[in-house]
């Protein structure tokens, strides 16, 4: 879209991912006569497909879609309450075969490093720690 203000986008991110979105993300490219344009690419479940792309022509001022239909691989995933010297903390855990991840919530670290006065990074590093001492527990 090379006619789209940044309220528009970011109005209808906003909108698609309340409406069932997986992800949206928008990347700058250029157009055909180097036009500088915005491409707006959404993920979503098939039976949602209809409806978000109502709301893409609805919402921005392009007249075309292209469609892909693509295979998505998840891990398992669960949430988890984690013991810091900062508190609790939720973190994400993800599980495919041996491969484990973990990602602490945003929102939990950030009202942990601001009652603190510790830095984010400090927050996550510590949620992790934590996940990992208790997997090894588990062993």
């Amino acid at each position: 879209m090379d006619d789209t203000t940044g309220e528009m986008l970011g109005y209808t991110m906003e909108t698609l991912l309340q409406a069932g979105a997986l992800d949206v993300s928008f990347t700058p490219i250029y157009m055909k006569k180097n036009r500088p344009a915005i491409k707006l690419e959404v993920i979503s479940e098939e039976d949602k497909a209809d409806q978000l792309q109502k709301l893409i022509l609805t919402e921005t001022s392009t007249i075309g879609l292209r469609l892909r239909k693509a295979q998505r691989l998840v891990m398992k995933r669960k949430n988890l309450p984690v013991e810091t010297e900062f508190g609790i903390i939720s973190v994400k855990e993800a599980r495919w075969e041996q491969i484990v991840k973990y990602a602490p919530e945003y929102e939990d670290c950030r009202k942990a490093a601001r009652e603190h006065g510790v830095s984010l990074a400090e927050v996550y590093r510590k949620a992790e720690e934590a996940c990992y001492q208790t997997e090894e527990g588990k062993k």
